[in-house]
């Protein structure tokens, strides 16, 4: 019975326990609600800043808290012109440079972004950093994070069904399916996923960049310094977490244009 059930409860949980995010469109699973993402995130964010160097007088950390609180009155103007106040209630917005050699940021779900000293040498100017907070704050949006937890779940549920389809089955042949199963499920599904969210953060980014009055056109040359960066250190696309700097630079240059019209239209206000 158990062979038979486990797919099943995993197709009742993709029917029933799926939501619209409000900023994509798209459907998603709502298996762990957005309130415990949230508490989640506080808890993390909290602990991390606990075990780090937090710089918070110095110029530097005082950009970072202009940039990200100018994004986040341009993603609230943005939610509040599409009806959507209540959403946006819930962010309470936390800004820290975090003194690493790492070339990271990260937004956490609720508005709590981390810039690491390591990336201010690669942005080399507000516009660039805006950019990649934008990107940052805009898969906190999306909850590309809550995504992530889910696929796996799923993931999960399939590889359990799958083991009870084996059963009986010599054990190396077994073996041989489930690893055969585990890399097409990695390189199938969770990293294009990843891939794909990639991308989506980079288009809403960039339009959060430009509407809270940053320069948009600095996403292309800041992305070929990342390329640069990490150019012979780095799989393959179809095995990596993030598109090649060469398809996101194609990407962001299609919408470009639309970008600047929104930077073109902060300016003015």
């Amino acid at each position: 019975m158990k062979q038979i059930w486990m797919p099943l409860i995993g197709g009742l949980i993709l029917v029933y326990a799926c939501t619209t995010n409000k900023v994509t469109g798209k459907k998603q699973l709502n298996i762990i609600s957005s309130e415990q993402m949230m508490s989640l995130s506080d808890t993390q964010y909290k602990e991390v800043l606990s075990k780090s160097k937090v710089l918070t007088a110095t110029a530097d950390a005082r950009k970072v808290t202009d940039i990200g609180k100018r994004i986040a009155a341009a993603v609230t103007q943005y939610y509040n012109a599409k009806g959507m106040q209540a959403e946006m209630a819930t962010y309470k917005w936390e800004y820290n440079l975090i003194d690493s050699k790492e070339v990271n940021a990260w937004c956490m779900p609720g508005g709590k972004i981390a810039v690491y000293t390591g990336l201010l040498p690669v942005t080399k100017n507000d516009d660039a950093l805006a950019v990649v907070m934008g990107h940052e704050v805009a898969h906190a949006l999306a909850e590309h994070g809550k995504q992530r937890i889910h696929q796996q779940l799923g993931t999960e549920l399939v590889s359990l069904g799958l083991q009870g389809m084996m059963a009986g089955k010599p054990q190396q042949t077994q073996a041989a399916f489930m690893t055969a199963f585990g890399a097409a499920s990695t390189l199938g599904v969770i990293l294009p996923f990843s891939r794909k969210q990639e991308l989506e953060a980079d288009a809403l980014g960039l339009q959060f960049a430009a509407m809270a009055g940053y320069n948009p056109e600095e996403a292309i040359p800041l992305w070929q310094r990342m390329g640069a960066l990490s150019a012979g250190n780095k799989p393959p696309e179809f095995a990596s977490t993030h598109p090649a700097e060469e398809t996101r630079i194609a990407a962001l240059q299609k919408q470009m244009p639309e970008a600047k019209k929104l930077y073109e239209q902060a300016k003015r206000k």
